[in-house]
């Protein structure tokens, strides 16, 4: 017949039982905050500048409404076009449109980010095998000093190649000259209602190796087609 456990012996095993849990549940909150580290989205430490509503605040909440101005690939033509809400045309711009090879991708989306001074990740695509990241202001940088997010890698872009404007030569991305990329970055800032246009493309202008991811108050709907 077992012995019956004194109260002593019970005390140490409880005690001795609760150190274990403790440690397992260190290992496992340790564990989690590395992960959230690894998980955060490029731009927290690397030297990017994320802004929202104003300059030098948290990104925005994810998007809700819709703009009342819409954007247009016209693939054909190779322009890029901007839309008011009731139709009216506000702008219109040649552009660079995806080769043979690399066609453009036609659908819909929403812009709903503006990166000033972008920097330039190959994207994991066959032709890209060979080319090396650039910085923002990289006079190398493919993608110029403004880009318009939609369709990640595929995006509208300035370009460090403006001769390559209105051809059918692009990887599938929409290329328009810096000129043209900075000015629709300023129209969809201004339509969303975005409170410090002014301040955050100055800033961008001044240092073109500062990357400034901006968060769109609204969504801007594109067409590709």
């Amino acid at each position: 017949m077992s012995r019956p456990i004194a109260p002593r012996r019970r005390g140490r095993d409880f005690t001795r039982n609760a150190r274990h849990l403790l440690a397992i549940a260190g290992v496992l909150l340790l564990a989690a905050c590395g992960a959230e580290r690894r998980d955060q989205p490029r731009g927290a430490g690397d030297g990017t500048i994320a802004v929202g509503d104003s300059a030098g605040t948290t990104p925005a909440a994810p998007v809700r409404d819709t703009a009342d101005v819409r954007v247009e690939v016209d693939i054909a033509a190779r322009q890029v076009r901007v839309l008011a809400a009731a139709g009216d045309t506000i702008a219109v711009h040649p552009a660079a449109v995806g080769s043979p090879e690399w066609p453009t991708r036609p659908g819909t989306w929403t812009i709903d980010q503006v990166v000033l001074n972008p920097e330039w990740t190959p994207p994991d695509e066959s032709w890209a095998e060979e080319r090396e990241p650039r910085n923002p202001g990289d006079p190398k940088n493919p993608l110029g000093r403004a880009q318009l997010v939609y369709d990640l890698p595929r995006t509208i872009h300035g370009t460090n190649d403006p001769a390559s404007v209105g051809k059918a030569v692009s990887h599938g991305s929409v290329r328009v000259t810096n000129d043209v990329a900075v000015a629709l970055a300023r129209l969809v800032l201004e339509r969303t209602g975005y409170a410090a246009v002014d301040s955050v493309l100055q800033r961008a202008g001044r240092d073109s190796t500062e990357k400034v991811v901006v968060a769109l108050p609204k969504s801007v709907p594109i067409r590709v087609f």
